[in-house]
């Protein structure tokens, strides 16, 4: 099984969508492992987007990643990185496709709902960003047949 890491920001939390996001994974058939509620401060935001903190922008996406806690998701399933992916659909909302999370629920590039990690060596550095190992739980074979059958491969 493969794990990931999902972020619901602000805008998620400010309009009341934590719940409405986060049942959109669980019906899909990804598995919460871990789950907490946190506030972010510059250390963690500086390390998690340190490819952007040169660019004009940064300052006010440091700033909305701030304005309320944020909860951190470890998510697992088969192919579970391209699957949140597509769940969530393109980065900026004005493009995303109706029926993902952020054609669904934003219009914005920067207030996008979610963060999602893009590769497999990505989810492991965020997972470990955001989470202890101990605040991971293996929830072993529960449901995995009546999810997945027998295309496990």
């Amino acid at each position: 099984m493969e794990r990931t890491l999902v972020l619901l920001k602000p805008s998620t939390v400010m309009r009341g969508l934590i719940g409405e996001v986060t049942s959109r994974f669980e019906k899909k058939g990804l598995r919460i492992v871990g789950m907490k509620m946190i506030w972010l401060n510059d250390e963690i935001l500086n390390e998690h987007y340190a490819h952007l903190v040169g660019k004009p922008f940064f300052p006010a996406l440091k700033a909305s990643m701030m304005r309320t806690p944020v909860v951190a998701m470890c998510l697992e399933g088969t192919d579970a990185i391209e699957v949140v992916r597509f769940i969530t659909g393109y980065t900026n909302g004005r493009k995303a496709e109706p029926g993902t999370i952020r054609g669904d629920y934003c219009m914005s590039n920067q207030q996008n709902i979610v963060h999602a990690s893009d590769s497999p060596t990505s989810a492991a550095i965020e997972i470990k960003r955001f989470f202890k190992p101990e605040e991971l739980y293996d929830l072993g074979d529960l449901n995995m047949d009546r999810l997945y059958a027998l295309d496990l491969s």
